[in-house]
């Protein structure tokens, strides 16, 4: 079973004119591509959304933003950490569903994305970090474009334990068509 995590694509973060994100259309227009085709193919999507101060559980700011396509069938987990495996149901529900390749998209990625990259990696996951669906804001030491590209490089050399994988693929590698 194919299963996607979409990483807090959420209005509190990707809805700032003060410090914008890199590429958000076309990511936006990645993570619905994936995601139509994780469906087709009877996996899974689950939206993966962080609670915190700026983000109350359940406020407009919590809230995905508008772009992403969301169906009935996409699952939802709360987190409150930059790991999206710390404190929630997140290995529990991949396990009850039989996951075997985990895609990994969404903001912020030198935060929340590469936790759950390492995280997912590390408990004997196939783990697919899609290059191309993540983003994240300018820092003061780094733009976000290097950011980003730091991130895949890291990810691609990055050793895993036996039994798990980690590859780095683009959306059209993952999903031609």
């Amino acid at each position: 079973m194919k299963t996607l995590l979409i990483i807090d694509m959420q209005q509190a973060w990707l809805d700032n004119p003060a410090s914008p994100c890199f590429d958000t259309d076309h990511v936006v227009h990645r993570i619905n591509h994936a995601a139509r085709h994780i469906r087709a193919q009877g996996g899974t999507v689950l939206f993966v959304q962080h609670a915190n101060a700026d983000a109350p559980l359940g406020s407009r700011a919590w809230q995905t933003i508008p772009g992403l396509e969301q169906a009935a069938t996409d699952g939802v987990v709360h987190k409150l950490a930059a790991d999206a495996f710390a404190a929630t149901d997140l290995a529990a529900r991949l396990d009850a569903i039989g996951t075997s390749t985990l895609y990994i998209s969404g903001f912020a990625t030198e935060f929340c994305v590469d936790a759950a990259v390492r995280a997912a990696s590390s408990r004997g996951l196939q783990v697919v970090a899609l290059s191309d669906a993540h983003t994240t804001a300018d820092r003061p030491h780094l733009a976000a474009p290097a950011i980003v590209a730091h991130h895949n490089w890291v990810w691609a050399g990055l050793p895993v334990p036996a039994g798990s994988s980690l590859a780095v693929r683009t959306t059209a590698e993952a999903f031609p068509g």
